[in-house]
């Protein structure tokens, strides 16, 4: 096993789950290099933005970029970012769970993580966390999970350990009320929740799923949902991809894209957790869903693109790391649901890209 990586190879029993096909081919060696480089810098930069550089090089990788191509983005993508913040040890006594949903606990939870997984095992680690971590999946509009995942897909160790820092600080719980869960229509669900006009203005989707979750009408809505694991996430997959390819939007591209990295996360968790996971997330995934204005226009007509024409223009984005993100989980969910939507999506993605 080669230095930093998480497991011996992709044919680990986790990875087979019959819910979750998650990789690809092995990725490049080159992709360790620039993910180590990328561990220079804080988790967020400007006003509580996400650090996609991790995320991107991988899903920038899984499409084919060459080294020099994952050189060129880390340089332009890195212009943005901000040093990472001074090393700081977990406090003596503290339990795991004490500073979850502090925002500037990232370097505390580096250290905790990094010891833990050296101790136990990353597998082991994650089994005994992720149904905690689970119940706060909307953490920083979903980019907790997604980098986990990603950190997954790309079989590093120390980009995991970050990941699972900044889930773990930017960590925050939708809720799950209890109810009859009587309810199996994903999409009747979701559109229950109409209230996005009522909500206050919020500057980040985090911020407005917050707004959401504490809405009146919410949790009675959440406790009809009725959740199954083989069923509801393809369908909230399918339903924002759907909402993407009509309208655009970076909530919807953040459900589709975190929808993927569910898809990742699931095998890691043993059986009986899975439903209680996939639960938290349905709940954060709802709140997103309901920061959606119902009467927005649809986008501008779509140009006709084949897959190679879409991968190419994701490789040649030099921004912020989106539309090659969306591309990869696109391309993975078609392979594992079907449908011509998956397609619309990514198209969606590169055609905005280009745009801006």
């Amino acid at each position: 096993m080669s230095a930093g990586a998480i497991l011996p190879t992709r044919g680990e029993s986790l990875w087979m789950s019959a819910i979750v096909p998650v990789m690809n081919a092995a990725l490049p060696t080159m992709l360790r290099t620039h993910l180590g480089r990328a561990a220079r810098w804080d988790a967020e930069y400007g006003h509580n933005l996400s650090n996609h550089l991790p995320m991107a090089l991988t899903a920038l990788a899984r499409l084919g970029a060459s080294d020099e191509r994952l050189a060129s983005f880390a340089e332009h993508y890195a212009q943005r970012l901000h040093a990472m913040p001074p090393a700081e040890p977990w406090p003596a006594g503290d339990a795991w769970r004490a500073h979850l949903g502090r925002p500037r606990a990232w370097p505390l939870y580096r250290s905790l993580w990094r010891e833990w997984i050296a101790h136990e095992g990353a597998a082991d680690v994650l089994q005994q966390a992720l149904p905690v971590l689970m119940q706060g999946a909307g953490a920083a509009a979903f980019h907790g999970p997604i980098r986990v995942a990603y950190a997954l897909a790309a079989n590093h160790a120390d980009e995991l350990i970050d990941a699972l820092a900044y889930w773990s600080c930017r960590w925050f719980a939708c809720g799950v009320a209890d109810g009859d869960g009587s309810h199996a229509d994903t999409q009747a669900v979701l559109a229950t929740l109409d209230f996005a006009a009522e909500l206050p203005r919020a500057p980040l989707i985090a911020e407005g799923m917050a707004h959401a979750a504490a809405h009146p009408c919410f949790a009675p809505a959440i406790a009809r949902w009725r959740v199954d694991v083989l069923t509801t996430l393809p369908r909230l997959a399918m339903l924002a991809a759907e909402r993407y390819a009509a309208r655009g939007g970076f909530t919807a591209l953040h459900l589709l894209t975190s929808a993927h990295a569910m898809r990742v996360l699931l095998p890691w968790l043993d059986a009986d957790d899975r439903r209680d996971a996939l639960r938290h997330y349905a709940a954060a995934a709802a709140a997103g869903w309901a920061t959606l204005p119902r009467d927005a226009a649809p986008a501008s007509a779509l140009p006709n693109l084949c897959w190679d024409e879409i991968v190419a223009r994701a490789l040649a984005t030099n921004d912020d790391g989106h539309a090659c993100k969306l591309v990869d989980s696109c391309r993975e969910l078609e392979a594992a649901l079907g449908g011509a939507v998956w397609l619309r999506a990514a198209t969606r993605a590169v055609a905005a890209a280009l745009k801006d």
